[in-house]
């Protein structure tokens, strides 16, 4: 296996910018998970990093080389893509074979290598089917089978999980983090979805309109996001956004009170508080917040309220069976977990306190 090293990547289609400088280390031997919306880079710089895509400016490394001008084939790395891309024609046996057959390696080499694979994967029954005769699932763990049976330097993943019902997802990402452990391969993963982020990351990178936003391990990024945009994008339901007033201590606005902890208790003025519905909870009296409730969305074995604090839509988590006991219009008063309390910059929207930025954890 090998480090990736990317240095200042710049990228533009046309005249649009889609990759704004990006700097990235990723260890020998480490998950780096690429998230963010839509649009923000991530698969363009994931094709970059195989060969797909050369910059217009910086530097790709593979340990110690440089293949930022190195075709795909040269660099050593394997690619498995949301569609599969499976060769219809040929049976799973000659998909995982395929690339190594390219290489020239022998047959006894190639039959060894497809057998410990197959068993990795759970693929030993279906050696001698075609991908039509495939579930969705399967077709993944033969694609993820033929870039392991490689031995690359380098594993990316682009979105594979996407084509996936929810079930399966959770089943194949299961697979893929137990792969990881076993292989203790280098991987890059990118996705939009945040519970894959967040499960398979050693290092989770967000990215916003091609530039990194926040890098660090999931937990440290998700309690201590560099900004408004990372605490709205980590998180389901999102954060809830409420502009208020810090002064003395203490955070207020149209029903807010809220007392600051003490590392937050120096900030004056104007600011964003910024709290996740898992950080509040209902109040006995009259609480830090108090919420109008638009409807109640019970999920089983929990339930969140929807409704608004000072006409801004807000968000809250309902323990236990009280969701049964609220209405839509019924006002609620809840109390706010300290360590649950973020502010932010109105104007810039940058944290105002950040224990933990861009740590390369």
């Amino acid at each position: 296996m090998a480090s990736l090293t990317l240095s200042k990547i710049e990228k533009t289609l046309g005249t649009t910018p889609i990759l704004r400088g990006i700097d990235l280390d990723v260890r020998d031997g480490e998950l780096v998970v690429l998230v963010g919306p839509s649009g923000c880079g991530k698969s363009t710089l994931l094709r970059t990093i195989a060969g797909l895509e050369l910059p217009d400016r910086g530097t790709v490394m593979i340990g110690t080389r440089d293949v930022t001008q190195l075709a795909p084939r040269d660099r050593d790395v394997a690619m498995v893509f949301q569609s599969y891309a499976l060769y219809p024609h040929l049976s799973v046996r000659d998909n995982l074979a395929f690339g190594l057959r390219l290489r020239g390696e022998t047959s006894a080499a190639i039959s060894e290598r497809i057998t410990d694979v197959s068993r990795s994967l759970g693929l030993e029954k279906l050696l001698d089917r075609l991908p039509k005769q495939l579930s969705g699932g399967q077709r993944q763990r033969v694609a993820m089978g033929r870039a392991i049976a490689r031995r690359p330097s380098l594993f990316l993943f682009d979105e594979p999980l996407s084509n996936l019902d929810a079930a399966l997802r959770g089943e194949v990402r299961v697979e893929i983090k137990k792969l990881h452990a076993k292989l203790g391969a280098t991987m890059v993963y990118v996705t939009h979805d945040q519970v894959e982020a967040m499960t398979l990351a050693d290092k989770l990178v967000v990215l916003r309109a091609g530039r990194v936003e926040q890098i660090g391990a999931p937990l440290d990024v998700y309690r201590h996001p560099a900004s408004r945009f990372v605490a709205s994008f980590l998180g389901t339901p999102g954060m809830g956004f409420l502009p208020a007033r810090a002064s003395a201590g203490r955070i207020r606005a149209d029903g807010v009170d809220v007392a600051l902890p003490e590392s937050l208790a120096a900030h004056d003025g104007e600011v964003v508080l910024g709290v996740r519905p898992h950080d509040v909870r209902l109040a006995a009296a009259q609480g830090a917040l108090r919420f109008t409730v638009d409807v109640v969305e019970a999920m089983g074995f929990e339930a969140y309220a929807h409704g608004h604090i000072g006409g801004k839509p807000f968000v809250a988590r309902l323990e236990g069976d009280a969701h049964t006991r609220v209405s839509s219009g019924d006002v609620l008063a809840f109390d706010v977990d300290p360590d649950g309390v973020h502010l932010f910059d109105p104007k810039s929207e940058a944290a105002l306190v950040v224990p933990c930025v861009r740590a390369d954890a």
